[in-house]
């Protein structure tokens, strides 16, 4: 997904609920660039000699580089795998290494039930990062958050809350069962598909693919299909025709425009394939998601 950010208002009905959302995001931090990225509104942007105070609670998963956060109890090393919890009225400071940038993907969110969660289910403030290696179903939960912000339909915020727990719930979970650690090609396969999550608006290059996570290509095709019951073709073919799904039945975007956004070279092309996996056409299919 490409760089993105959204800062969010809440209503009086979103605040009963428990659980808003207040921004959502994801960049690359290139080697040596500006942090953080510029564009920020005041009480967000940040500079290192000072830090920040937020008054909400953000988690910040980040999935390539690293780099170290600080709070006033010390200092914390974060790397590629890690997710940074902050809480609100903490003041904290967070950069990447110049030299490596990195990725993240953040939510910030506040409300009721979100600090009966943080005060009573195994988060702890002294444990302000977690490690837990590449998890393609937050990084989804995550790019779902943003597909809605970016809409922002009536009754979104309710729908944005749900995968907010989701994704605690499955930081938790992590941290519950961190002394039973994948293995290695385990780890390999998990970021395998993250990165092919990222590449769903261009052709994937298994060969590259397999050089860039440093495995054998025959031992990568054949373990990614053990781990995901797909190739690693087929799996990015899934998730570029479930964007197209979510891309007919809730925007108003052109099957062309739907096309060349995830990267088919032709309409034609895109149609054919949407027909064999789907057994209609993306017309049709957008007919039918508006009678229900």
């Amino acid at each position: 997904m490409e760089d993105y950010f959204k800062y969010l208002t809440h209503n009086r009905e979103d605040n009963a609920w428990g659980l808003y959302l207040t921004v959502a995001g994801c960049a690359r931090v290139l080697p040596g660039a500006e942090y953080p990225p510029p564009g920020h509104p005041t009480g967000y942007d940040f500079n290192w000699e000072n830090g920040r105070v937020l008054h909400e609670y953000q988690v910040n998963y980040i999935t390539e580089g690293e780099g170290i956060l600080e709070l006033r109890s010390g200092f914390f090393p974060v790397k590629e795998g890690s997710v940074i919890l902050l809480r609100p009225d903490q003041w904290h400071r967070y950069k990447p290494v110049k030299e490596t940038g990195w990725k993240e993907h953040y939510l910030g969110f506040n409300g009721d039930f979100t600090r009966h969660l943080f005060s009573n289910n195994g988060f702890e403030a002294e444990q302000p990062v977690y490690h837990i290696g590449f998890q393609d179903r937050i990084i989804q939960s995550v790019y779902d958050v943003i597909t809605l912000v970016k809409d922002e339909k009536p009754g979104y915020q309710q729908v944005c809350s749900g995968l907010v727990i989701h994704i605690l719930g499955m930081i938790l979970f992590l941290k519950k069962n961190e002394n039973y650690t994948s293995n290695g090609i385990e780890n390999i396969i998990q970021k395998a598909c993250l990165i092919i999550r990222e590449k769903l608006n261009r052709n994937l290059n298994v060969e590259a693919l397999a050089d860039e996570l440093d495995i054998g290509y025959s031992l990568f095709r054949k373990t990614f299909k053990k781990y995901t019951g797909l190739s690693p073709v087929q799996y990015h073919l899934s998730l570029r025709l479930k964007q197209a799904h979510y891309l007919l039945a809730s925007t108003s975007m052109s099957i062309k425009e739907i096309a060349f956004r995830l990267g088919f070279c032709s309409v034609y092309y895109f149609s054919k394939l949407f027909k064999e996996k789907t057994h209609t056409t993306p017309g049709e299919f957008r007919k039918l998601s508006e009678g229900r």
